[in-house]
């Protein structure tokens, strides 16, 4: 079955455990994130059998199908909440990230409906300018929410490194910490989480500083793709290919680099054949921007990326033609994964690679560097 994308649950549980027991030492826990995944079941439980204290995701579909297959654990929404969809976030969802007061009060008023508290986590703008309330306005803001009947403030969080691909510095996080402290000042000690970031904050929670009261990371990249977000560095003693890409080659034709379409009457027209002594053995791969993000693919040695479109990808091989019918595999980046796991005609199976010992696990996991 192809184009299909093979997932080795193994390799995904194993760099989970990795990543939480580097951080346990730190004081953090992991939240596991599978919006890349786009829910899928199985990935989901791969996180929480290597340690991550539960889960989160983007869009609540993805939580709806997790419950469906009778996953349990405290799933967080990290996409601030819509309005049209606070039922269901209450619903499936313990917590939520939030910036925005009103969507806020359309939480606490589903939740007093249906008998249950809701989890606030209250989002600050650190410099990655995409979601967060103003530092100066966060005060406000929490003193309206631990008055508000239906939610409770659970934390506060931040994001780094997703719209401005800024990694997040020591002085960012630090001000998590002060602005954690001058909540619980007022309030006393309400905030159970303060989450430092996603994969990207990674460098900084293995490193040498001190984490103050930082004690939470969601990490989705890291987990699945082994990989720093921010440099794309692989992470030492993580898998990096726990996903593999593999697509069906459909024709291999020997053609020149260049045509040209010459116009012979209005009924039609001749291809002609531009003078040129570079011949190259091409080959169409059935799987394209419908698929996946073809720039976020590696290509095997000796195969080399021409173009795509919608439906195919068009490769040259140095060494022998293609076969049709063969098949090439792929590893793939963090968008490259996320279009594949969201396209339904590429076939997602995944299984356990039996060869995979714990015991030789958990050695790359104390034995390797932290990043590399």
């Amino acid at each position: 079955m192809t184009p299909r994308i093979e997932v080795d649950l193994a390799k995904i549980q194993h760099n989970t455990r990795c990543l939480v027991e580097r951080l346990r030492s730190r004081g953090i826990t992991v939240t596991g994130v599978t919006k890349a995944a786009c829910g899928h079941p199985e990935i989901a439980n791969a996180m929480l059998a290597g340690g991550a204290t539960g889960l989160a995701d983007a869009r609540i579909t993805n939580v709806v199908r997790m419950r469906k297959a009778g996953i349990s654990c405290p799933i967080s929404m990290i996409r601030t909440p819509m309005l049209s969809q606070v039922d269901r976030i209450c619903s499936n969802c313990e917590t939520s990230f939030n910036t925005e007061i009103e969507v806020i009060a359309k939480l606490a008023a589903a939740a007093r409906r249906t008998g249950i508290v809701h989890n606030v986590i209250l989002m600050v703008e650190l410099g990655d300018m995409r979601e967060g309330i103003m530092p100066d306005d966060l005060a406000g803001i929490a003193s309206q929410v631990v008055r508000m009947p239906g939610v409770a403030l659970k934390g506060i969080g931040a994001n780094f490194a997703c719209l401005s691909g800024v990694a997040p510095n020591p002085e960012a996080l630090a001000m998590l910490t002060f602005l954690a402290n001058d909540i619980e000042g007022s309030y006393g000690p309400v905030l159970e989480t303060v989450s430092g970031g996603s994969s990207a904050s990674l460098p900084w929670a293995l490193g040498l500083g001190t984490m103050g009261r930082v004690n939470n990371l969601r990490l989705g990249e890291a987990i699945l793709l082994g990989v720093d977000p921010v440099s794309g560095a692989s992470i030492g003693g993580l898998h990096t290919d726990a996903f593999t890409l593999v697509a069906e080659v459909i024709e291999t034709k020997i053609k020149p680099q260049k045509l040209v379409l010459q116009s012979v009457n209005p009924a039609g027209s001749d291809l002609r054949l531009v003078h040129d002594d570079h011949w190259k053995t091409r080959s169409l791969l059935a799987v394209g921007f419908q698929d996946t993000e073809p720039a976020g693919l590696k290509f095997p040695v000796g195969v080399t990326f021409v173009g795509a479109t919608s439906d195919h990808i068009v490769v040259e091989s140095r060494n022998s033609p293609l076969r049709v019918g063969s098949e090439l595999r792929f590893q793939l980046n963090y968008n490259a994964l996320m279009r594949v796991m969201n396209a339904p005609g590429v076939v997602k199976i995944s299984s356990h690679d039996r060869s995979l010992r714990n015991e030789i696990a958990d050695s790359q996991c104390h034995t390797r560097p932290a990043l590399m």
